[in-house]
């Protein structure tokens, strides 16, 4: 497996498990109503678990199975800037919903992610071709 499909499934279980306990407490606090505020949490999990887990996951999957011509995984510089963009992106996005910033910092956050997949993209379009071809 590529070195970079491992840290793209590392991080997402990261986040995964971030996400779970955030979950969690959501969850705890409804039965035993810890503290009102824990709801406002609801953002943030929703932001780790669908782009931090499950977009990281794809896209480590992705790097490591579209097929590769020629021995070679494409352009490796953009796949690396979509997992730091990605990351930067989640990481900005989720400190903006916690600490009430301004929406300026949420839309940054926002497209520092549209940024990391169009980086893939990159990396990923020209591995993509018709069977035969």
């Amino acid at each position: 497996m590529p070195r970079l499909s491992v840290w793209f499934i590392r991080a997402s279980l990261l986040y995964l498990a971030a996400g779970f306990t955030l979950g969690a407490l959501m969850l705890a606090n409804k039965g035993l109503r810890l503290e009102p505020f824990i709801w406002r949490l609801l953002p943030t999990h929703i932001e780790v678990l669908l782009v931090g887990w499950i977009v990281q996951l794809a896209m480590g999957v992705a790097y490591w199975i579209l097929p590769r011509f020629q021995s070679s995984r494409g352009n490796t510089r953009a796949a690396w800037l979509a997992f730091v963009l990605l990351n930067c992106g989640v990481l900005l996005a989720v400190a903006a919903i916690v600490l009430d910033v301004p929406a300026g910092a949420t839309l940054a956050g926002r497209l520092l992610q549209a940024s990391a997949v169009a980086a893939f993209a990159v990396n990923a379009w020209p591995r993509v071709k018709p069977v035969g071809v």
